[in-house]
């Protein structure tokens, strides 16, 4: 039965629930130990899904301050075995969708099979690459994805065409993650008229995946912006801020304070 909990564990959530939230974090920051913990931390906290980020030496869409999380898990000693080792037995814990998300290059010096059926094997449901082109995963990897019954979740931008919305809209699973802005992460604070009309342009769009939005979501405010318009929120940069500044035992007050009125 496992093998079909991991096929649907992500769109169960999606076919059933709105304002979604989804939260991003660094593996192994602050401390390299921290994964699991903050893990936990979060599904005791009620979000709906968690992403998982490899750390990257090079991480080109983040801002400064994923940047710098990932920079000092490397430096804790971080490294996608390790993540891995973190991860068993996870599934006898937590229950709500786990994404992991980082950069092609990591997966390929893993191994592209083996990376996905470790994934498969810890109970991961899906997998963010946002530097894998569509064109390659469908030519070159969808096959080992499906195999191991894992969700390929892709990115779009207010700059995507419509031509390839539908495309990507083809070949994902799961959700399409909806870049909200064209700038690097963690910078914005709201949205504007700009942001607002490529919200409801996507919507209007009417996609076979529903649309989870990330980048620019810090509190409640921006948070309930996005639920309007699409399925939920992605936070990564005001979480990781907000470990940095206040440590785990803090995660349920930013939790709470990020769903005040839902």
């Amino acid at each position: 039965m496992k093998s079909t909990l991991i096929k649907n564990r992500i769109q169960e959530k999606i076919s059933t629930k709105d304002n979604l939230l989804s939260i991003y974090f660094t593996a192994g920051f602050p401390q390299l130990q921290d994964t699991r913990k903050v893990i936990s931390n979060l599904a005791e906290a009620g979000v709906d899904m968690i992403e998982i980020g490899l750390p990257n030496s090079d991480p080109i869409a983040d801002g400064e301050v994923i940047q710098k999380s990932s920079t000092q898990a490397l430096q804790n000693g971080m490294s996608t075995s390790l993540l891995f080792q973190q991860l068993k037995g996870i599934r006898e814990e937590i229950e709500i969708p786990l994404i992991i998300m980082g950069y092609f290059n990591t997966m390929l010096q893993f191994g592209v099979e083996k990376f996905c059926r470790t994934c498969a094997d810890l109970g991961i449901d899906g997998i963010i690459m946002p530097d894998l082109p569509v064109e390659v995963y469908e030519k070159d990897y969808k096959d080992i994805f499906e195999k191991y019954e894992l969700n390929f979740i892709c990115l779009i931008t207010p700059q995507t065409s419509e031509e390839r919305i539908r495309k990507i809209d083809q070949v994902s699973t799961g959700f399409i993650y909806m870049v909200s802005t064209a700038s690097t992460t963690g910078k914005t604070s709201g949205f504007g008229p700009q942001e607002i009309d490529y919200f409801k342009r996507i919507r209007n769009m009417n996609l076979k995946n529903k649309c989870i939005v990330g980048f620019g979501i810090k509190d409640q405010k921006s948070f309930s912006q996005v639920c309007q318009y699409a399925k939920g929120g992605i936070i990564g940069s005001a979480f990781i801020q907000s470990l940095k500044e206040n440590g785990i035992d803090k995660i349920g007050e930013f939790v709470k304070q990020i769903r005040t009125s839902h």
